[in-house]
């Protein structure tokens, strides 16, 4: 075995190991780096993340979603009651007006993946759908970033 061979060898599983945030389009409606984080063994929930960008003239809403690995998908937003943060549902949909861009992260809007089946391993990958009020549906995937991450892994996400 050549001295290149015997390092692709060793590499390539670990490459391979790591979650790729990926973009998505339909629509006017873009994608970007749909991501979620590794659960604990027996948590029936996780927040997952992404950003969405509409570059058409009028506004659009994500309304529903699913993912196979949980019983419901919402839409959720982070707001401060008395100081205390709360999460809520966003009723009706999240609107992406035109010509903007919406991040759901950590401590702002996120989708709540409720009635998890199995627990979230970081660099797995999430088949999941999203559906937009215009656009139609999308499939994604989100990739499975360490429990506790604020952001997905730089240098992983791929245009």
């Amino acid at each position: 075995m050549t001295r290149m061979a015997f390092l692709l060898a060793v590499a390539l599983p670990m490459w391979a190991g790591d979650a790729i945030a990926e973009d998505y389009s339909i629509g006017t409606i873009e994608i970007a780096a749909p991501w979620t984080r590794a659960t604990p063994k027996g948590a029936n929930i996780a927040a997952a993340y992404m950003t969405l960008r509409n570059k058409g003239t009028v506004p659009d809403r994500l309304v529903s979603g699913s993912v196979a690995v949980a019983g419901r998908f919402e839409v959720h937003r982070m707001v401060m009651e008395q100081g205390v943060a709360k999460m809520r549902p966003v009723e009706g949909g999240l609107e992406i007006k035109p010509g903007e861009t919406v991040e759901l992260k950590p401590g702002s809007f996120h989708v709540m993946l409720m009635g998890l089946k199995q627990p979230l391993q970081k660099g797995e990958k999430v088949k999941g759908t999203l559906e937009f009020e215009k656009a139609g549906k999308v499939d994604i995937e989100y990739a499975v970033e360490a429990l506790g991450a604020t952001a997905p892994t730089a240098g992983e996400h791929q245009h």
